[in-house]
């Protein structure tokens, strides 16, 4: 994995094109008037989302706003009311990571990372070397003969990683993968997670509730409203790579906290209210 220097000052800079991140490993995701409903309760209405591909892109929001039920449909695991999505070419070279690990603990560490080749087909040697390969590059190569529960919640969290990547995804989705864990480890997991889509130049979304969290990673970041009311932002982060500590205290990455504070107020309005918020043009 890539480990550059930036220190000092998180500068600003022009938004990175695709074809800057490694775009041709990503593939392009288009939500045209999704819609989904549990029961009475729209979810999402006429949600209209375009992500490049090879951009990380990370998804914000109260609870209930439907962060997750937009992964979902975008994996496959629900299927929308109305509306349709797009996917890039081979857009369904796609890994997601859930907020629990879900190793399977009779499993080593190795075999773990190796079980969607497994699925695959893919003969035993090959998967094993692509496995360890991945466990290298996540920090974790002297834990390959270890079980999960010898394992921290912070290295749990990087075997999900490593598995999710060993497919090559062209499309990565994670559920709040690090919400669960400390601060500092958060932190690392959130440069660490940095550095391999640097690396892969894969398209990413991540859903989180951290706005620190979601400036720090993200190229562009979404907000949503409840109850299906749509999106009140969409922020471009236009903070250099790659983002450090001290970016994480920098002026321009305040400036982008400020911004996404800001549009949380129309977001508690539409929590009290029935209408579609109102977009934030930035």
């Amino acid at each position: 994995m890539k480990n550059v220097a930036n220190p000092g000052e998180c500068s600003r800079s022009p938004i990175p094109s695709p074809a800057a991140v490694g775009a041709g490993n990503g593939v392009a995701v288009s939500l045209r008037g999704l819609g989904r409903r549990f029961g009475p309760t729209p979810v999402i209405a006429g949600l209209d989302l375009e992500i490049p591909a090879g951009q990380f892109l990370a998804l914000l929001g109260p609870s209930g706003c439907g962060k997750t039920t937009v992964l979902r449909l975008i994996a496959g695991l629900d299927v929308p009311d109305q509306g349709r999505i797009g996917l890039g070419e081979d857009g369904r070279a796609l890994a997601y990571v859930f907020q629990d690990p879900c190793l399977l603990p009779w499993r080593r560490v190795l075999d773990n990372v190796a079980l969607p080749l497994e699925l695959e087909g893919v003969p035993k040697a090959e998967r094993l070397s692509r496995a360890h390969d991945l466990l290298d590059t996540v920090g974790l190569g002297e834990a390959l003969d270890l079980y999960p529960d010898q394992l921290s919640g912070g290295m749990r969290m990087r075997v999900s990683l490593a598995r999710a990547l060993v497919t090559r995804p062209r499309l990565l989705l994670l559920d709040e993968p690090f919400a669960a864990l400390d601060e500092f480890t958060r932190q690392y997991l959130d440069e660490h997670l940095q550095g391999l889509f640097l690396d892969h130049g894969m398209t990413v979304v991540f859903v989180t509730h951290s706005m620190a969290e979601a400036v720090f990673l993200a190229d562009r970041v979404v907000m949503l409203a409840p109850r299906g009311a749509g999106v009140i932002l969409d922020h471009p982060v236009d903070l250099s790579r790659p983002r450090d500590g001290p970016c994480r205290v920098s002026t321009a990455f305040l400036a982008h906290i400020q911004r996404l504070s800001a549009a949380l107020i129309p977001s508690q309005e539409a929590l009290a209210g029935s209408g579609r918020a109102r977009i934030i043009e930035v």
